[in-house]
């Protein structure tokens, strides 16, 4: 089990973060971003499992920015993305930087994201000093391939994921043809969260393992 610290963006913003750290000397730091539904159990879960494999993880609370505390329930997703709309870039880019601050005392340091944080994770490695970056089902990704990561990325798609067509997944494979990107067949958006109605156990599993052996890569 982690703890909640507080972190500190360029601007002087304060926002709350969950901190998960390995057992024994950590061989880099992961940065998780939300989904729409801050940093609820499961995104807890995620930075724990990380941490189980030797990282060093922070989770930012992205909303803090609009309100404080914001933990959604899964069905409140048009609620979600008010919180989200409310934001800007520039913004939300300052406090995954404290967060990858804070993660960087580990070494090396990587951002994995999840739904609307898939698209933060797509956007931070084209604007922000990382080492890996990886996007699991980032909706806005099509629409950004402007940016151009400047860091290893992988990407993870469900190919029934009824908001991320697959034409848009197409188009962010031509666009980033070195960066790996898996398509999960069957699988809907939000495939990696145990508590949603869409969480494929199988391709969450295979996934993370993936995830894993490609953070180990390029933070070693």
């Amino acid at each position: 089990m982690g703890k909640m610290i507080k972190l500190k963006a360029k601007d002087g913003h304060e926002l709350d973060a969950y901190l998960a750290e390995p057992k024994g000397k950590a061989k880099g730091g992961i940065v998780v971003v939300q989904e729409i539904f801050g940093v609820t159990n499961h995104i807890k879960r995620v930075a724990d499992q990380f941490a189980a494999k030797g990282y060093k993880v922070v989770a930012p609370a992205m909303f803090d920015r609009v309100e404080r505390n914001v933990t959604l329930a899964y069905s409140e997703i048009e609620k979600g993305r008010g919180y989200m709309q409310r934001l800007q870039w520039p913004n939300t880019l300052a406090d995954v930087d404290a967060a990858l601050s804070e993660a960087r005392s580990a070494g090396n340091v990587a951002l994995v994201g999840y739904c609307w944080g898939g698209t933060v994770a797509h956007v931070a490695a084209s604007a922000l000093d990382l080492d890996a970056a990886v996007s699991y089902y980032g909706g806005g990704v099509a629409k950004m391939l402007d940016k151009k990561p400047q860091c290893p990325i992988m990407y993870h798609y469900g190919d029934q994921d009824a908001s991320i067509p697959l034409p848009d997944i197409e188009k962010i494979k031509k666009a980033n043809p070195k960066s790996p990107l898996h398509v999960y067949p069957g699988a809907g958006h939000g495939f990696n969260c145990d508590e949603r109605g869409s969480y494929s156990a199988k391709d969450a599993k295979v996934a993370f393992e993936r995830s894993v052996d490609f953070l180990s890569a390029q933070l070693a």
